[in-house]
């Protein structure tokens, strides 16, 4: 991630286009996806956002336990995503 994103991940362009050209496109190949974060310091809960929920409405949650895979997240990204991923759980709880 940080030869896309740098030391801070906010750019949610950034992130729709890993999404788009990265992330995607190899889940689609039933290939597992890493997201390697070593070197990013942090990164904005928007750019999470905008980075994994179509994701997840895509191909359900499940995916970030069969497929989509977070390395060397220090423990204030990890918190970040663990926020996104309860909110799209808790809105896919709601649309059911």
């Amino acid at each position: 991630m940080l030869p896309y994103v740098g030391r801070f991940g906010e750019n949610k362009d950034v992130a729709r286009r890993i999404r788009l050209d990265i992330i995607i496109p190899f889940l689609g190949n039933n290939e597992t996806v890493i997201l390697n974060f070593k070197g990013v310091e942090s990164v904005t809960q928007s750019f999470i956002h905008a980075l994994i929920s179509d994701v997840i409405r895509k191909y359900g949650i499940d995916v970030l336990d069969e497929s989509l895979i977070f390395k060397d997240c220090d423990v204030t990204i990890q918190k970040i995503i663990s926020i996104v991923v309860d909110y799209m759980q808790n809105n896919a709880m709601k649309e059911t």
